[in-house]
């Protein structure tokens, strides 16, 4: 009797897995109703991750520990369950993956050439997002506090269908990456407590170039695609934002030693719902440069300052010593209503003037109604914006009333 009891409990000792089959070069991998399925699917990653297929069924995962899997090769992904963090903060901030960039660091890192990631609208990805909100108190830059999915050094990348809720922090992230599509991806950081979801990106880009979003929704507590230092050739298409600061270059410029260049990037088709700005710039007083840079077709309800170009964000000094110079940017067809009286605030570095900005059908109207205003300073008078007085370098990026 006692040898069958010890048999008992050393069988419910034993952790449960999920349970990950590989016939021939794929591996399957269901969920184990347990407290930890990520070694089985990094198990996966290991056996089929070159020349192999991955499935990840239907059902309910558990992330307890970080994946980092950076020498992927040849292989397709399929998620078609949810995949959940477990939200053991003190974990997550002792083991999160550094990812270089202002201390940030990842949950999940993703490297390697030649693979896809595909949800089939079906995969859900939940950070327990909350947990981290309430814990940060509105504040965003927590070290260690995670990225939910990170591509690093990747080349040659598809990724579609997949839903985020509750994220940790931001979405996604793109470093050191090259050729990337995101195609229909569905994000949602929405805060149930009285602590907001600060700094919940949809993506940043970051030392990267060929980029292709097209077709996301996203709700976040700050910029829904941002593209960061040295990012090139990054189409942005048919985007809805909410709650956010939409399309944004930046920020750029810190620490001012580094150079920052970003180049060609286009924003097309995009709207943007109660959200800080629309189509903007930020920069820190840096070197380096932005240049041909589209706003194309930007439609927008109930945003701050939809229009915005500072060269020395959140500081707001030394904001003309900057030398990061902002050239051939053009915004095309901008309309929609503005929150306050104040449809575009550009103040550019009186050391490196904006040059090459180029407006066309601009409508904005504060939503209560009135003129709208149009404030410049240190960029070329051709631009085809009608303004309408001078920009202060300390003009503030959230405006908190009429100007």
């Amino acid at each position: 009797m006692l040898l069958f009891k010890a048999a008992q409990l050393l069988l419910f000792s034993i952790p449960v897995y999920a349970d990950m089959n590989k016939t021939g070069s794929l591996c399957t991998v269901t969920p184990s109703g347990g407290k930890d399925d990520s070694p089985a699917i990094m198990d996966a990653f290991k056996q089929c991750g070159k020349n192999g297929q991955i499935e990840i069924t239907e059902g309910d995962f558990t992330i307890a520990k970080v994946m980092d899997v950076l020498d992927l090769q040849n292989c397709d992904i399929s998620i078609k369950g949810k995949l959940t963090w477990n939200d053991d903060i003190q974990y997550w901030l002792r083991n999160s993956i550094s990812v270089t960039y202002a201390q940030r660091s990842t949950a999940w890192r993703l490297g390697g050439t030649n693979f896809s990631m595909r949800g089939h609208g079906k995969a859900l990805f939940f950070g327990n997002g909350q947990k981290w909100y309430d814990q940060n108190r509105n504040q965003g830059n927590q070290a260690g506090r995670p990225i939910s999915l990170t591509l690093w050094k990747a080349n040659n990348v598809f990724i579609d269908g997949i839903t985020w809720r509750q994220p940790q922090f931001w979405h996604t992230f793109v470093a050191h990456s090259q050729n990337i599509t995101m195609t229909n991806l569905d994000m949602n950081a929405t805060s149930n407590s009285q602590w907001n979801t600060v700094n919940t990106d949809g993506t940043d880009t970051w030392n990267s170039k060929d980029i292709t979003i097209k077709n996301w929704v996203v709700t976040c507590g700050d910029d829904c695609i941002s593209i960061k230092g040295n990012s090139t050739n990054v189409y942005v298409k048919n985007v809805t934002c909410y709650e956010s600061g939409a399309m944004c270059i930046g920020s750029l410029g810190n620490p001012a030693t580094t150079p920052d260049y970003v180049d060609n990037v286009v924003f097309e088709d995009i709207t943007a719902i109660h959200s800080s700005n629309a189509a903007w710039i930020k920069t820190y007083p840096g070197t380096g440069h932005v240049r041909n840079i589209t706003f194309r077709n930007i439609n927008f309800r109930d945003v701050n300052q939809p229009i915005y170009i500072s060269p020395c964000i959140y500081s707001y000094s030394n904001c003309d010593s900057s030398r990061l110079k902002i050239s051939d940017v053009t915004w095309e067809n901008i309309t929609g209503t503005s929150r306050y009286n104040v449809a575009a605030g550009i103040h550019c570095s009186g050391a490196a003037p904006c040059t090459g900005l180029k407006f066309s059908g601009i409508d904005i109207k504060p939503k209560n109604g009135g003129e709208a205003k149009f404030l410049c300073s240190n960029m070329n008078k051709d631009s085809g914006l009608q303004c309408t007085g001078s920009c202060p370098g300390n003009h503030p990026q959230q405006l908190n009333g009429n100007v």
